[in-house]
């Protein structure tokens, strides 16, 4: 079977540098970052009772690795709004209001490009959470780089958008 059903011209696989995040139905701005979507099983060692010498392996909970995004410090605030939400979860608010949790929790979608700017793949994380957040990473003046802030997202699995079908790719001409 070709790698590649609807190009099967491609040979090379796609690169990660063309990417967009989106919670709140909206992407969210400078992403230029985000960890691998990762998922491990735990291993249940049993044994049958007139057994001794030999362990059956089985499958037990499936858990879900930290989301990492990353983003060029600007002014645009929707990293620290999340995170703040969280940080102040267990807090007692003075006004004596309650917090509204309705939005504490965020399904994002993390969508993959192709060279010529086409949606080739997505995946869906659901329940996420911020459990940590830095507002700006190291500063040094002898390095050559971007201020950045990051967040990392707690979650509860992840699915591949099976919708996003390979799209039919531009063919370039050559001279």
């Amino acid at each position: 079977m070709a790698e590649f059903t609807v190009n099967p011209q491609r040979v090379d696989a796609y690169q990660g540098s063309k990417f967009r995040v989106k919670w709140d139905g909206k992407y969210v701005a400078g992403v230029d970052y985000v960890s691998r979507l990762a998922r491990a099983t735990s291993v249940v060692a049993h044994r049958e009772g007139g057994e001794l010498r030999r362990e059956r392996l089985a499958p037990g909970v499936t858990g879900y690795a930290p989301l990492v995004l990353r983003r060029g410090r600007t002014h645009d605030t929707e990293f620290e709004r999340w995170a703040d939400k969280v940080s102040g979860f267990m807090a007692m608010p003075d006004n004596g209001e309650e917090m509204s949790l309705g939005d504490f929790r965020k399904d994002i979608v993390v969508e993959l490009y192709n060279e010529a700017g086409q949606q080739v793949m997505a995946w869906k994380v659901y329940r996420c959470w911020p459990s940590e957040y830095v507002a700006i990473d190291e500063l040094d003046a002898a390095e050559n780089a971007v201020a950045t802030e990051s967040l990392v997202l707690q979650n509860e699995g992840w699915e591949r958008d099976t919708s996003v079908n390979e799209p039919v790719e531009p063919r370039i001409a050559r001279p």
